[in-house]
């Protein structure tokens, strides 16, 4: 049974942190947490499943349908994807497992992304041209084998086409029900806010949801410049690379391990910053933090994560079953992050 309680208790946040509103509340299923996506009615898992590397990069069906159902199970209910992630096959391979898996469809949120392409066009690669979306959220769909994507992202800003093109054609997509609604990644504030306004001004659906880059090395997208964004317009965030690619989690300090995501085939430009002295002894500063509180490294940087209020859900990735429960374990130190605890983290990554 689920049970309702307003999140207005976290009072150890980071100095750039934001009072939760009224509205953002927490539901409870066991363990897990759920946060509203900043306006929208939906309710995110705090740490949600991310396909990026490990669907079909790392392995196939059998591990991906064991791994998200560890995850559901546990009470995740959104799991994240793109149709550049692996040129499309990571989404076939997250369809595939929905299929075997058969939840009911109402209990889960999936999302895609559109940029990249997936053909070297000049109308189909780096772009969000109407032409584009409308014709890439048909690809996903079928390579998804779903109705609609629960969020559907702007991968990244296109400075080659106005934004107003943009705005129009993800609002037509969730007009014909292919998308619920729709967000940006890696956005500039100033571009967020002119969808948004152009969405207002010509009653448009407008984006709800930010993807960004969020972890102990990079913070500014959710940091002063954001601010504006995320108080004006209460945009949800559902945040990547908790971990920086894994190096938060300490199994790089005596360089690249067989099998890790710095060893994988076409993630070379990872390798500089995993084998960077000044981030690996950061690293290991933190440790005992994390031992203090009793937590792992990996643990201790996602929970760091979430007691930030203006985080909707943290996206993990996860190569094995345990690895998903390790992962989950950190919704136990959250509430942890004492002031003091707090200052001696800004003094290792100041």
């Amino acid at each position: 049974m689920l049970t309702l309680r307003f999140d207005n208790t976290r009072r150890h946040l980071s100095p750039h942190a934001v009072t939760m509103a009224p509205h953002q509340y927490r539901t409870r299923k066991h363990s897990m947490n759920y946060r509203r996506l900043g306006k929208a009615g939906i309710k995110l898992s705090e740490l949600s499943l991310g396909s990026w590397v490990t669907f079909h990069g790392q392995f196939g069906l059998k591990e991906t349908v064991e791994i998200m159902a560890a995850a559901y199970d546990a009470g995740v209910n959104f799991f994240d994807n793109a149709e550049g992630y692996a040129s499309g096959k990571s989404e076939e391979v997250m369809g595939q497992a929905l299929k075997t898996l058969n939840w009911r469809r109402g209990s889960y949120l999936v999302s895609t992304k559109l940029f990249w392409g997936l053909h070297d066009a000049p109308n189909e690669r780096n772009t969000l041209n109407r032409k584009y979306l409308l014709g890439a959220i048909d690809g996903s769909l079928t390579r998804f084998n779903l109705d609609y994507v629960d969020l559907l992202y702007c991968h990244r800003p296109d400075p080659e086409t106005p934004v107003e093109e943009t705005v129009w054609a993800m609002h037509n997509i969730i007009e014909q029900g292919k998308a619920l609604y729709w967000g940006t990644s890696e956005w500039e504030p100033g571009d967020i806010v002119e969808a948004i306004q152009l969405a207002e001004r010509h009653h448009l659906h407008k984006p709800v949801v930010e993807q960004p880059v969020y972890n102990l090395f990079e913070r500014a997208r959710l940091g002063p410049d954001y601010d504006a964004v995320y108080d004006d317009y209460d945009l949800g965030s559902t945040t990547w690379s908790p971990l920086a690619s894994g190096l938060l989690t300490g199994k790089y300090s005596k360089g690249i391990p067989e099998g890790s995501r710095g060893s994988v085939e076409g993630l070379e430009f990872l390798k500089s910053e995993l084998t960077d002295p000044d981030r690996l002894a950061k690293v290991d500063a933190l440790k005992p933090l994390a031992d203090d509180m009793g937590a792992t490294l990996a643990q201790f940087s996602l929970a760091w994560c979430l007691q930030n209020p203006r985080v909707s859900s943290v996206i993990t990735g996860a190569s094995r079953v345990e690895q998903v429960h390790e992962n989950l374990r950190a919704l136990e130190f959250v509430d942890k992050f004492t002031p003091d605890v707090m200052a001696r983290v800004d003094e290792i990554f100041a």
